[in-house]
């Protein structure tokens, strides 16, 4: 499902137009992203967490050269899905 489709689901579910359903997607991703740059959850009840982790600098190795390199240390987000949305997907 892309963002488009998403949209359209949102507006049928919703009885909303697909302007107003776009305007509360974007409008909710846009509080999601600001509060996980905060470095704030972000949980959503019955659907999932959204979390930042901090990945630590590590040694790698290019598989095409087999020469070894530096990762540098990063943010990264992880999803963990709620037990609701676990039970769904699993039926």
């Amino acid at each position: 499902m892309n963002k488009t489709e998403l949209v359209n689901a949102i507006a049928a579910e919703a009885k909303l137009t697909k302007v107003q359903a776009k305007d509360a997607l974007e409008a909710a991703l846009k509080a999601m992203s600001c509060a996980l740059v905060k470095g704030d959850k972000v949980s959503l009840i019955g659907f999932g967490t959204f979390a930042v982790q901090e990945k630590a600098a590590r040694e790698g190795v290019n598989p095409a050269t087999g020469a070894k390199i530096k990762i540098a240390a990063k943010k990264v987000v992880k999803f963990k899905a709620g037990a609701e949305l676990a039970a769904n997907v699993n039926k």
